[in-house]
């Protein structure tokens, strides 16, 4: 059973950092592309960033460009999301997804969610 399990959300004032890890389970993770999306209260999932099976392609979506940055630790079945600048637009609950296809995961359609953790930025 694959298991995506997110965790280092929290609050934070604008300009702030925050770390988001999500650890990965029942899969061979260094086969799957990963990435993380954000849903904001009352607005649909998005696409926040992609990182390849081998850390060798990142793409990330226009409004976090410059100041998130996504990485992943095979030997740690682990992905991360490094956020800094955070803006109050950053509000969300923050997705962690796998994919054994890089593409589906830029197309919003991963095989495999986690459960989300949210970050809270305050002006």
């Amino acid at each position: 059973q694959v298991q995506l399990v997110e965790s280092g959300g929290g609050a934070v004032q604008a300009g702030g950092s925050l770390r988001l890890s999500c650890a990965a389970s029942g899969l061979t993770f260094s086969s799957y592309a990963m990435g993380w999306f954000r849903q904001a209260p009352g607005k649909e999932r998005e696409f926040v960033a992609h990182i390849s099976r081998n850390s060798d392609s990142t793409y990330y979506a226009d409004s976090v460009k410059g100041r998130f940055t996504i990485s992943r630790d095979n030997a740690k079945n682990t992905v991360y999301l490094q956020m800094n600048s955070l803006k109050p637009e950053d509000t969300a609950v923050y997705y962690c997804a796998a994919d054994l296809a890089g593409s589906m995961i830029i197309r919003g359609t991963p095989a495999y969610w986690g459960q989300g953790t949210q970050v809270t930025v305050s002006s």
